[in-house]
């Protein structure tokens, strides 16, 4: 695997994870959104991670199934568990037993994620790093 190999495979861990992170705060934001275009409280989405072959590896144009391999976002899916249920009869989005759906979104669930992601986030940055240290010192033994 060569340098840039390295780097475009932390690139797109890092995308992926930017993009895990941009779904969680839409989560947060909408934990108590009861209407949505497409009629009904929102649904709590969630990313699916794919490794797919690292573009331009070696490993890549042999076919093997040791060759690096990336991160991709392949599908965004909705969590289809029922919503939360609670009792307002005088909220206008109440049914006719006075019950309101809210989103099926656990706030502690969705910051326990968030951290999560961060801290991918946060090793992905230090293996681009790492990389790019290496290569200085390769380039260093020139001189």
């Amino acid at each position: 695997m060569d340098f840039f190999s390295s780097m475009d495979i932390s690139a797109s861990a890092l995308s992926a994870e930017r993009t895990r992170m941009n779904l969680i705060s839409s989560n947060l934001a909408n934990a108590n959104s009861t209407r949505t275009a497409e009629g009904g409280p929102y649904r709590r989405r969630d990313a699916v991670f794919t490794a797919t072959p690292a573009p331009g590896s070696f490993g890549a144009a042999l076919g093997r199934a040791t060759q690096a391999r990336s991160v991709a976002v392949t599908n965004i899916v909705e969590d289809q568990n029922p919503p939360r249920l609670q009792y307002e009869p005088n909220n206008p989005d109440a049914d006719a037993k006075g019950y309101v759906a809210y989103p099926n979104v656990n706030v502690v669930e969705e910051m326990a994620d968030m951290i999560s992601a961060s801290r991918s986030y946060e090793a992905n940055i230090t293996a681009t790093q790492a990389a790019k240290s290496m290569a200085i010192k390769t380039l260093d033994l020139g001189r």
